[in-house]
């Protein structure tokens, strides 16, 4: 793993750009009285493509390298397994904990989100709040699994920047719709939702000061195989099916397929 200056502000500065995302969802719930469904349903699908692809064809292997060098094929083999289902284990868990009312990864369109002359502002502003909350703990190990990417491989951080990126935009829209209309405060509906998309970068910096003195070739199969792990389980329960919801099935699966054949001619290229 590279830990010089200039590639750990690069892995950084991806994760920034990944997690601001969240601000972008905020001002399109803004400029617009309803979903973009069928575009929203291509993008989801096509991050989950990316994601999923990289994930197994790219950072398990990496992980699997790295493990079966200190280790052998077969104890090393089985190490990088059990890091990948502990990341799958680690985010699901995250998910659970949360409430599901408060649940950023539950199906929400932008007119769905306004409210009726009858709701009561409290009820919606502690619900943007408590949004707000569940986005930057889901937000925190994503940041880990974006830098770790970057730093792994700057030419594998950019597409999974941009694929966690196209997540969070949704996000930006659950919180900043209910704060807006709760408070008649746009500015600080985007600033509640760009504050939420900060538990990214911030996840990434927590992440390497606690680790930094301890990388080795075994912590970086472990932390590679955790991120694939974290990334796929993201993709399957998160992606897409928040890409079928916003849009008809196949439209999500074609992105799928779109994001996978993007990613795999982009990793060709590099070879």
């Amino acid at each position: 793993m590279d830990l010089s200056t200039q590639n750990i502000l690069f892995a950084f500065g991806l994760t920034l750009f990944a997690g601001l995302a969240t601000g972008i969802g905020s001002a399109l719930a803004f400029f617009t009285k309803t979903t973009n469904t069928r575009f929203l349903s291509v993008s989801l699908g096509f991050s989950a493509g990316v994601m999923i692809y990289v994930s197994l064809v790219e950072i398990f292997q990496k992980a699997r390298v790295s493990m079966t060098e200190i280790y052998g094929d077969r104890i090393g083999s089985w190490y990088t397994v059990l890091a990948f289902f502990g990341g799958i284990l680690i985010i699901a868990i995250i998910d659970k904990l949360i409430p599901s009312g408060e649940n950023p990864h539950e199906i929400h369109h932008v007119e769905e989100m306004i409210p009726s002359k009858a709701a009561k502002d409290k009820k919606l502003y502690r619900m943007g709040l408590f949004t707000a909350l569940a986005i930057a703990i889901h937000n925190f190990p994503e940041g880990l699994a974006t830098f770790a990417a970057g730093l792994a491989d700057p030419k594998l951080g950019i597409p999974i920047a941009v694929a966690i990126a196209i997540h969070n935009i949704p996000e930006g829209i659950a919180v900043s719709i209910p704060v807006s209309f709760a408070t008649g405060n746009k500015k600080k509906a985007f600033l509640l939702s760009f504050m939420s998309g900060l538990a990214e970068p911030l996840g990434a910096l927590v992440g390497f000061f606690l680790l930094r003195n301890f990388f080795s070739e075994t912590l970086s199969g472990v932390l590679f195989a955790g991120v694939a792990g974290i990334m796929v389980f993201i993709s399957l329960d998160e992606l897409l099916p928040t890409a079928r919801e916003y849009g008809e099935h196949h439209l999500s699966i074609y992105g799928l397929v779109a994001g996978m054949g993007v990613m795999a001619v982009s990793l060709l290229l590099f070879l």
